[in-house]
């Protein structure tokens, strides 16, 4: 579709005449292929995070309330709502740093498209490939409204994923549960309403468990305002770019609207995805990489390393350098704390970020040994890109020191195919209740074929 042929429309009409359009447009194989790999991958967050205590307490609290419908709650036995299920699941896909990321908008799309665009196919009993539809929107509007909004809102203490997530997730729902032009413009009037979360989990006093629920609120979000308006609840057709919109709120003078628009149908963000390789901020990944390469295949032992200095872009240097960290949330952020993980202990196990091992004496005396600094050709490329440049000072006096600008994972240095299916059997594998892992990866190459998602989503289920 080429948007310069609709003038006439402001840069967020332009993105929903777009989207509404996507939803019966040719779609390139390529691109379904992507969209597999990246519900693959949110569903082993999602089937790991719902044995995590928030994962745990957000069903409890759903089931509470009683809630009625078809919609799966990964690694749960029964089903409800929608806007329940995507409460649930996307807390539990945010449950412990693992979800994909897109680096260049500072966003985590799975964590809120997935579990929207799942509970929405369900309840409407869609198709595989219009699941699949949703995912690859869903993940162009988030990544696209994130970008208009700048880095402002970021800086100020706004968590951009929750502030974007609704709305790119009224976006994917209305696609998937095909609502009308309108019915979707109103779903985005009123899920820019809804936008919300801020950053306090990073303040340094314990961050608790909230961050885990900012993606939850905002796929529920996304998915209720869709249901409201498909039954007529209508919303301001100008609550993203107009007066008082969400650019407008959020970012002011820094906003960037043409971001919504331009491009649209080109290139397609959802190429661009950085899966995770350890559950930690996506910050810290290239940092924690370089010092197992610099430490050899055997942890060290403490007393054998002198110091650790990580250069790395201004923002890690100032939110990420915590190095006594008090729970998982604040240890998963600290690059002290993650730095003495990688040179003593697997940083690819989500024990080394429990409370016993934060506590641990000569851990904590070893991230007191790691210094920050900004590193001039890391902060260059960011937020495209995250880089890190680590040198390990030994007691013996020998320095071994390493760089890159793309961590493994990302785009530039991609997870193989071997590697993302080891990532999804080690965390399904860990769901609370027993999944069959191997019957999800087999479905996984006809899910576009299939005539009904719940063909598959009972597969989510124990």
């Amino acid at each position: 579709m080429n948007m310069m042929s609709l003038p006439a429309l402001s840069p967020a009409q332009k993105l929903i005449h777009f989207s509404h359009a996507f939803a019966s447009a040719p779609l390139p194989p390529e691109l379904l292929e992507q969209a597999k790999w990246c519900l693959l991958d949110a569903l082993a967050c999602g089937l790991f995070g719902s044995a995590q205590p928030w994962g745990r307490i957000m069903t409890e609290e759903v089931n509470a309330d009683a809630s009625q419908g078809p919609c799966t709650v990964l690694g749960q036995n029964g089903t409800t709502a929608a806007a329940a299920a995507a409460l649930c699941n996307g807390t539990a896909i945010h449950g412990f740093e693992l979800d994909d990321l897109i680096a260049s908008s500072l966003v985590h799309p799975g964590t809120v498209i997935v579990p929207a665009v799942l509970a929405a196919a369900e309840s409407a009993d869609a198709s595989g490939e219009s699941l699949l539809r949703g995912i690859i929107i869903g993940y162009e509007a988030i990544s696209r409204l994130s970008l208009a909004l700048g880095n402002e809102p970021s800086h100020r203490g706004f968590h951009k994923t929750s502030v974007v997530g609704p709305v790119a997730a009224a976006i994917a729902t209305g696609v998937v549960s095909g609502l009308t032009q309108e019915q979707l413009s109103c779903a985005v009037g009123l899920a820019c309403s809804t936008s919300s979360g801020i950053k306090s989990f990073a303040g340094g006093s314990g961050g608790g468990m909230v961050k885990r629920m900012h993606a939850g609120r905002a796929a529920e979000s996304g998915v209720r305002v869709s249901q409201l308006a498909r039954r007529g609840f209508t919303g301001p057709g100008t609550a993203i770019d107009g007066h008082f919109g969400l650019l407008d709120v959020f970012s002011g003078q820094s906003a960037a609207p043409d971001h919504l628009w331009q491009g649209l149908g080109e290139q397609w963000v959802i190429n661009e995805i950085w899966v995770k390789v350890y559950p930690i901020c996506a910050w810290i990944q290239g940092v924690v990489q370089l010092l197992l390469e610099l430490r050899g295949a055997q942890p060290l032992r403490p007393q054998d390393i002198r110091k650790v200095v990580v250069g790395t872009s201004a923002f890690a240097v100032k939110f990420n350098g915590n190095g006594s960290p008090t729970d998982t949330m604040e240890a998963q952020y600290s690059i002290p704390y993650c730095a003495a993980v990688a040179l003593t202990g697997n940083p690819g196990n989500p024990d080394e970020y429990g409370l016993q091992a934060i506590a641990d004496r000569s851990r904590k005396a070893l991230a007191n040994c790691v210094e920050l600094g900004v590193d001039a050709e890391s902060e260059a490329v960011y937020p495209r890109q995250f880089g890190s440049r680590v040198q390990l000072h030994l007691a013996n006096g020998e320095v071994r020191e390493a760089a890159t600008l793309n961590a493994h994972g990302t785009a530039g240095d991609p997870c193989s195919t071997a590697e993302r299916f080891a990532k999804f059997r080690q965390l399904a594998e860990a769901a609370p209740n027993r999944i069959d892992a191997s019957a999800i990866l087999d479905a996984m190459p006809t899910l576009q074929r299939l005539g009904s998602i719940r063909e598959f989503t009972r597969l989510l289920r124990a």
